[in-house]
């Protein structure tokens, strides 16, 4: 029996490469499922398909159809201010460079709305400089070393204030550009998350509960569990292999202050299939499909992709929509830097998950991800 799946991603799996992983196309009602290794590069637990990862960014698409569930009741308005619901970020300075000293700052030229930070243009970000930046800008050093905001080092919940000590501290620090000026990767979504709860009245959690994971069925994502023996190890590589970072007993297996919606989130592979599939019918039941259809296109102008960016051609064959890219040909979907990638083709209604615990070297992810979709995409 012809089995793709297995044939793209077997090649990768090995305890000093990728320990285990999850792989899942869907075309329609056809789902076809492999399950490689074990959960940790020590032999021991197999890989399940409801075995769950730490799903990273992939966790920004989840918050951006909340934050449109919540524009479609009536709470929030795209082009809002967010000044009312989030007055930390009203009145705002801006760098005159991203790597100027803190005081050397010029006033906002507008305020903060709703849809910048859906569409990561809101002034606060990673961009490409950083990485290539001999030392520590003034910006990072405080949002990470004094704030602890884990918004422009690698997401780590286990140091992250609670909701208001973090939006407060986000608000002492200046922008990094002018509203809609640029696109800034990440902080956009750690935003909403603590808007979204003002907005709802309720922790922000208790909203992606009751708005999405509870009507879609999706009762094994969330910011934390209990079920640990189910919990894949994240492993970070290094020159000498791979290093655990967090164990099924770390920072996931209790609930954190802040439920980070960039970042934060556990998922199976089933429960992103059933998210995936309300996209591609449209929204229903839980958004109007013109939501989705706003989400899921290019929102970026030119002017915003060439000052934003991960790496050299980032916006080459890709734009940004509405908290995840927008590929040519239509396609869309994120990547989390933990191990996980997420795509939907809605011309070819085809869905491809991968899940493992071996988090990304660069942007751009590891083979194993582009041979799975590549396979998925030779079968449709």
């Amino acid at each position: 029996m012809d089995r793709p799946l297995l044939t793209a991603a077997a090649p990768h799996v090995a305890p000093d490469r990728i320990p285990g992983l999850v792989a899942l196309i869907a075309r329609g009602d056809d789902v076809q499922v492999e399950t490689l290794g074990t959960l940790d590069a020590e032999p021991g637990r197999p890989v399940r398909r409801d075995s769950l990862f730490r799903i990273a960014s992939t966790s920004k698409p989840i918050t951006a159809v909340a934050t449109l569930i919540l524009v479609e009741e009536g709470l929030l308005g795209l082009d809002d201010p967010v000044d009312e619901l989030l007055p930390e970020l009203a009145d705002r300075r801006v760098l005159r460079a991203p790597d100027a000293p803190l005081a050397d700052t010029v006033a906002a030229h507008r305020p903060i709305t709703v849809r910048d930070l859906l569409t990561f243009t809101f002034g606060f970000g990673l961009m490409l400089e950083m990485f290539t930046s001999p030392t520590r800008w003034p910006i990072v050093a405080a949002a990470e070393d004094e704030l602890h905001l884990s918004t422009l080092d690698p997401p780590d919940p286990s140091v992250m204030p609670p909701p208001d000590a973090w939006i407060a501290g986000l608000g002492s620090l200046p922008l990094m550009a002018q509203p809609g000026e640029r696109w800034l990767y990440n902080t956009g979504t750690g935003v909403l998350g603590v808007l979204l709860a003002r907005a709802a009245g309720r922790p922000f959690a208790d909203v992606l509960r009751a708005r999405i994971f509870e009507p879609l069925g999706m009762h094994d994502t969330g910011f934390f569990t209990t079920e640990t023996d189910r919990l894949a190890t994240a492993y970070r590589p290094t020159p000498n292999g791979l290093v655990a970072w967090d164990r099924p007993d770390g920072t996931w297996s209790r609930p954190p202050a802040f439920c980070d919606g960039g970042a934060g989130l556990l998922s199976t592979a089933d429960d992103l299939l059933a998210f995936a599939r309300i996209l591609l019918r449209g929204g229903a039941p839980i958004l109007p499909s013109h939501a989705v259809a706003e989400m899921t296109r290019d929102q970026l102008t030119p002017e915003q992709k060439a000052r934003g960016g991960l790496g050299p051609g980032f916006f080459e064959t890709k734009s940004w929509g509405y908290g995840l890219a927008v590929y040519d040909g239509g396609a869309y979907g994120w990547d989390g830097g933990f191990g996980c990638s997420f795509r939907v083709d809605p011309a070819r209604e085809l869905t491809t998950i991968v899940l493992t615990q071996k988090m990304f070297e660069d942007p751009s992810g590891d083979q194993v991800h582009r041979d799975i979709q590549a396979a998925a995409m030779a079968e449709s």
